[in-house]
């Protein structure tokens, strides 16, 4: 079958199995290795209190090589002190010894329960595992995406091919993520791979650009974590001529990397805590794009207008309730409220439409709402999905 994992692009191996960090025994850790060494962009979580991962991640990424990540799920190593840097760094180093490497040529990500130590001899043996299972085959590949996992329910990956100075070129991701996810950050744990041949500040730049137009588009409570981390391998394999400026070829893979990264925004609203349905809020006629986006966020954030959402409910009152508390400018008298192409609210005054319609596009698996402030001319748009009596029952039943 075709590769739809990260180990599709050229250069990359994986491997994932359970090492017992997860007391159910499931998988748990994950391997993923450029032998040639690959460089490497991350961006992380602006949350003020961010993980031993984190606080390593961000140093080691500055290697002008990487060649492998160690990742956890189910201990996130978050707020253990010294110890737990320690124990961040024994993972890097135990990788760094399987793959030949320096440890800061490694780098480490975590995902799970916040406060405990990591069984640290644990992780190190399970890393051991991994590397005496690298393959570039779609098992290694899937059991990596598996390896992630926290309350996701199925593992999230996409694929992208395109052609650069004749050569193909390919692009892979995996990525986790249900709970605990807000704007402004980097994701929850975001996994990239591609062969493309590319300096690393592009690298870095065409990262940040994608991630900040899908993945931190999306909101499901509006809170950040102490882990989030994305990280982009680029193993130069494919052949074709090295990217060295913002050319034609750059926007090319920048595009192609922003559409996978969109791809699995919507995979992980789709796979949210309990959710069922997920929708776009774009906002229009802002006064500026700042404002614009915070009205976005509003309203994906307003518990009353996602509990309509999962109702089927078009209640167009609750969104321009939310709109008018997010503190931006906006004309009473031009506002306007679509449900996809249905006008609900046009001009400060309720539209007629068709109510069982309206219904039937709020009852999607996925739908459009979109507002118009009537204030100016910037726009931004967010991603929210519905609020759940399951949303519920998984967080108070998540052990902390």
């Amino acid at each position: 079958m075709a590769n739809e994992t990260i180990t599709a692009p050229e250069g990359f191996l994986a491997a994932g199995l359970g090492c017992g960090i997860k007391v159910s025994g499931k998988t748990d850790l994950g391997l993923l290795v450029c032998p040639s060494g690959a460089t490497g962009a991350a961006v992380f979580t602006t949350n003020r209190i961010t993980s031993a991962a984190v606080q390593v991640c961000r140093e080691h990424v500055r290697s002008r090589k990487v060649y492998a990540v160690a990742v956890n799920s189910g201990n996130a190593n978050a707020c253990t002190g010294k110890r737990g840097l320690a124990n961040a760094v024994k993972m890097c180093g135990a990788a760094a010894q399987h793959v030949g490497a320096k440890i800061e040529q490694v780098l480490v990500a975590s995902t799970g329960i916040i406060g405990e130590q990591m069984p640290v001899q644990k992780a190190v043996d399970g890393i051991e595992a991994a590397a005496g299972r690298l393959s570039d085959s779609p098992k290694a590949g899937l059991d990596f995406a598996k390896a992630i996992m926290t309350t996701d329910t199925k593992p999230k990956q996409a694929v992208r091919q395109l052609r650069i100075s004749g050569r193909d070129v390919t692009i892979a991701g995996a990525v986790k993520g249900a709970g605990m996810i807000g704007p402004n950050m980097a994701t929850t744990l975001l996994f990239l791979t591609t062969d493309a041949a590319i300096t690393k500040p592009l690298l870095k730049a065409a990262l940040k650009d994608a991630v900040g137009n899908s993945l931190n588009k999306l909101t499901v409570d509006g809170h950040q974590s102490t882990n989030d981390t994305a990280i982009l391998l680029a193993s130069a394999l494919a052949g074709h001529r090295p990217i060295t400026s913002r050319c034609p070829r750059y926007r090319t893979f920048a595009g192609a990397l922003l559409d996978l990264c969109t791809d699995l925004a919507r995979q992980m609203a789709l796979d949210a805590e309990g959710a069922t349905r997920m929708f776009k809020v774009v906002v229009q006629g802002a006064a500026t794009k700042t404002e614009a986006t915070r009205a976005a966020r509003a309203v994906a954030d307003y518990p009353l207008v996602k509990c309509a959402v999962h109702g089927g409910d078009p209640n167009w009152g609750r969104i321009i309730c939310a709109v008018g508390s997010a503190g931006v400018k906006l004309d009473p008298a031009k506002l306007s409220c679509k449900l996809d192409n249905l006008y609900v609210f046009r001009n400060g005054s309720p539209a007629k439409f068709d109510e069982k319609k309206a219904t039937r596009i709020v009852s999607q698996r996925e739908h459009t709402i979109t507002v118009n402030l009537g204030a100016g001319r910037a726009s931004d748009f967010c991603y929210g999905c519905d609020l759940t009596a399951e949303y519920v029952h998984i967080n108070a039943e998540y052990h902390t």
